[in-house]
């Protein structure tokens, strides 16, 4: 087992991975930028080091610092938490080749998934259904308006590297197609430096399913069922839970063994996430995720298993020690995305917290690093907290959602806490019918 990890993040996530290690008897290094001195995880971390100025380009994507601090601290792996470095496979591979364990994957399945066009082929050698669409990047606008005329609109332009909804435009006939591939071709170039796109048919309400995989290096792939992600506004989650409302019993072992069948050819290793649109009973590849994700909570809620654990465990070597038929599903769990941010604007919402009293009770977590005092920075994503309950059932789950939401208090800084309480009382979300495009419209009144 590892002595020392250093925590290559911040914010939620870092006190969440600090945790975890704690409790594996395992000693922490937080790295931090000056913006985040007082931060949680750097108060309760082992050690902590200064890697450079707020931007994240000076510190938290800075490679070199982070390097140097994991030699200073003489840290034997390092665990880089969501976001940031999390899917760069050059810096995985540095990792290794410094002489530490990179808690994630290998940086080839790294490389392979973080490019949105080899992922849909290897998708589609192992076996997983992709969407209809192009087999590669589009060579030019004649190509793209052949193929999509074969497709049928609408179409979707999307771009092959990134994410996050940015170069990503809809041609819903023929005469716009032009635009949208030039619009999504400067949005790709000018987030991504890539101005490749491809093309793929254009679902008109589908639910955005995701599958949470552990996979260890002796060929142990196991699933923890699916999370259902499709409350979204601009392609960014605002709440997720698990099991998904949309599935029966078919339908989710269906998805749970094609993806454990496919990321054990693969060879995979590390938690992982294979994310699906899901439409008329049917299931589209969009993407894999090598990294843990930020809703990994509700899959730790009804399955009782500690996901940052068995990524630890599984980079020291180690065998999964426990098999597809011992991981039991209890219950519904739910979480919300709590963002310091404008709940009808949407604009950021940066300051110093005021008040902070965090709900509880029975089947409650709060995942955050928040305190009263704490200055949320305006350099870094606005997640603050992350609010997880779970129930027996969905009914259960829900009404103990709706409780903390009114216990939650934040005081200092404008939070999406409520929205959340609008949305857990609306009739759709309740009766569980709702797609990826529902939360535009319910939000739309409020704009």
């Amino acid at each position: 087992m590892f002595e020392k990890v250093l925590i290559a993040n911040r914010g939620e996530i870092a006190l969440r991975i600090h945790r975890a290690c704690r409790e594996m008897g395992i000693r922490t290094v937080a790295v931090h930028s000056t913006a985040d001195a007082d931060a949680m995880h750097v108060r309760l971390a082992d050690e902590a080091v200064c890697i450079g100025p707020p931007p994240s380009r000076q510190s938290y994507l800075n490679v070199p610092a982070i390097l140097s601090a994991a030699t200073i601290a003489g840290a034997d792996a390092i665990h880089p938490g969501i976001g940031f470095l999390s899917e760069n496979a050059e810096f995985a591979a540095m990792v290794e080749e410094h002489g530490f364990a990179f808690i994630g994957p290998e940086p080839a399945h790294i490389r392979l998934m973080g490019d949105k066009v080899a992922a849909k082929d290897a998708a589609r050698s192992l076996g997983i259904p992709v969407v209809p669409g192009s087999d590669g990047a589009i060579a030019d606008d004649v190509e793209a308006m052949d193929l999509a005329d074969r497709i049928g609109y609408p179409v979707l332009v999307k771009a092959a590297a990134g994410g996050g909804g940015k170069g990503m435009k809809v041609a819903q006939a023929r005469g716009e197609m032009a635009e949208a591939l030039a619009l999504a071709r400067a949005e790709a170039k000018a987030n991504f430096g890539n101005d490749a796109v491809y093309l793929e048919k254009y679902l008109s309400h589908p639910r955005h399913i995701e599958i949470q995989i552990l996979a260890d290096a002796h060929g142990n792939v196991v699933h923890l069922g699916e999370r259902d992600c499709s409350l979204q506004r601009r392609h960014q989650k605002l709440l997720e839970e698990a099991p998904s409302p949309a599935l029966n019993a078919s339908q989710r072992r269906q998805i749970g063994e094609l993806a454990t069948g496919a990321m054990r050819r693969l060879g995979y290793r590390s938690a992982g996430t294979i994310e699906f649109l899901y439409q008329d009973g049917e299931f589209y590849f969009i993407e894999m995720n090598t990294r843990l994700q930020v809703e990994h909570p509700v899959s730790e809620m009804i399955t009782g298993i500690d996901l940052v654990r068995e990524q630890i465990r599984v980079a020291t070597g180690a065998p999964l020690d426990f098999r597809q038929e011992d991981v039991t599903f209890t219950g519904h769990a739910i979480e919300c995305r709590i963002n310091a941010e404008n709940p009808v604007t949407f604009a950021p919402s940066p300051g110093r917290i005021t008040d902070y009293h965090a709900p509880g009770g029975l089947g409650v977590r709060v995942d955050s690093a928040l305190y009263s005092g704490y200055k949320v920075p305006p350099n870094y994503d606005s997640l603050i907290a992350k609010l997880v309950v779970h129930g027996n059932t969905r009914n259960e789950c829900l009404m103990r959602l709706r409780r903390t939401l009114e216990e939650f208090v934040i005081g200092g800084v404008e939070t999406s806490i409520p929205l959340h309480r609008r949305l857990v009382t609306a009739a759709d979300f309740i009766n569980g019918d709702y797609d990826i495009r529902w939360l535009e419209k319910f939000v739309q009144p409020q704009s």
